[in-house]
């Protein structure tokens, strides 16, 4: 999108132009300072990946098979925290006791091409699984914007992409096999413990770890993938046409720009197009680079910015679904992240775009819109409503304390249910409050864990009634 060149020279004119007022640049940002890579004990460091949360496990697991790690979960310290690629904000994964691995569980364990089926083990990263899936004639029905996850993880968190007629990623699991606290693997689906299907779906490793899973899959397809820029206003307005029009659409909110960039995605017959590289990454630098030289004016800055986009062109691309849908991440940072109903959803934006644009000067990264169908997982922040999501996100080496302090605040008015991986200060009273199953879930996992041996510090935050 802006090249860092246009940028400069831009920025410089600019800044000449307004009288000599030199802009007032944000210099080099370090790093974030590191924890020891090892504590006291001389037990190693674990870190997620965006840097905020760590532990020292006393005891790493990677099991080969499905019996190797009901023997570890009987007979290892807790609290047992399953980690897939770290990619959860919150404190998910932090243990001081065993953190296992799935990765080695990992790849295709059959598949009915009939019944668009497909048996996979849990730790199979979502990268491995489009092309796995591809070979067999299949492909998921939506994929998260990021590659890099377990499946395990992706479903534990309710991780989701974007589709007015779509459900989470979890909304599609026809069975699965989990591992519970005292070592048995027990068979969950519509027929087979029934509750604990509904509660574990989306389980956040609090109930067991699960090791294979059904996917109920649709034929594999090519997409078309089209991105525009225009003003937010029009973006607003036309978000419900977009939605019933597209089979996937999200919209990306440029701060301080007044644009957004629009993203959909529909099923097609035309021959895949050679592949550009991606300008995503570039993007987002281009829009630190406004910042860090504009940040003192967010007048100027949105006119340049205004100035450069207008001048882009739109992209087209055809590719199978799972080459498009999610994508390469590289650039760290976090994120908070909630679920409104979809009603609420334009007007939630609009209250987070002015509250940060009055007040936080230093936000660059863009803001993320996406719609998601209802399902029945009771653990699920999609759970019996059709949902809009709002994904706000800060750059790793900024402070990110603005996400609680004017973000959240605006998002839970408007009844938002936070995505289980992502920043939120939401306790045990809040989620039963917000979710018609949870103390229903909280028994179920009492009866499956009654001694905690998955629960960590924030997990007990989570279940244990305050």
């Amino acid at each position: 999108m802006l090249t860092r060149r246009t940028l400069f020279l831009l920025m410089g004119g600019t800044a000449l132009a307004a009288g000599g007022v030199a802009a007032s640049r944000v210099g080099v940002q370090p790093e974030p300072p590191a924890p020891p890579s090892a504590d006291a004990g001389g037990h190693l460091l674990w870190r997620n990946w965006s840097g905020i949360q760590h532990s020292y496990p006393a005891s790493r697991a990677a099991p080969a098979d499905e019996g190797e790690l009901a023997d570890l979960v009987r007979k290892s310290p807790g609290p047992i925290r399953a980690v897939g690629a770290g990619h959860s904000f919150m404190p998910l994964v932090p243990t001081s006791g065993t953190l296992v691995t799935l990765d080695r569980i990992a790849g295709l364990d059959g598949h009915d091409a009939e019944a668009l089926t497909a048996h996979v083990r849990a730790g199979t990263r979502l990268a491995d699984l489009g092309p796995a899936l591809s070979a067999v004639g299949q492909e998921m029905p939506n994929l998260p914007d990021i590659n890099k996850q377990s499946l395990a993880g992706a479903l534990s968190t309710a991780t989701h992409g974007t589709g007015v007629n779509l459900m989470a990623l979890h909304g599609n699991v026809q069975a699965f096999r989990l591992v519970t606290a005292d070592g048995q693997v027990l068979d969950c689906s519509p027929s087979q413990n029934a509750d604990l299907f509904a509660a574990a779906r989306v389980g956040l490793g609090a109930f067991g770890i699960l090791t294979r899973v059904t996917l109920k899959n649709s034929p594999a397809q090519r997409v078309e993938r089209r991105v525009w820029l225009q003003p937010v206003e029009q973006t607003l307005a036309e978000w419900p046409t977009l939605q019933a029009a597209h089979r996937n659409v999200e919209f990306y909110y440029l701060p301080f720009t007044g644009m957004t960039a629009v993203i959909t995605h529909d099923e097609t017959d035309a021959p895949a197009t050679p592949r550009p590289p991606t300008q995503d990454n570039d993007a987002v630098m281009s829009l630190k680079a406004l910042r860090d030289w504009l940040g003192w004016s967010p007048a100027i800055r949105r006119r340049v910015a205004k100035h450069v986009l207008s001048g882009l062109e739109p992209e087209r691309v055809v590719a199978e679904s799972w080459q498009l849908l999610s994508n390469e991440r590289p650039i760290r940072f976090n994120e908070m992240e909630f679920h409104l109903p979809r009603e609420a959803q334009v007007q939630a934006l609009k209250d987070v775009i002015e509250a940060i644009e009055t007040r936080r000067h230093d936000v660059f990264f863009p803001i993320e819109a996406r719609v998601i169908a209802p399902d029945d997982a009771w653990l699920s922040p999609f759970h019996d409503r059709p949902s809009g999501s709002i994904a706000v996100h800060a750059y790793y080496k900024d402070d990110y304390q603005f996400l609680f302090d004017v973000v959240e605040p605006i998002l839970r008015r408007h009844g938002g249910r936070p995505h289980w991986g992502k920043l939120n200060t939401l306790k045990t009273a809040d989620f039963i409050a917000l979710y018609p199953r949870f103390r229903d879930a909280m028994d179920m996992r009492r009866q499956v864990d009654p001694e905690g041996r998955f629960l960590n510090d924030y997990m007990r935050g989570v279940f244990t009634d305050a």
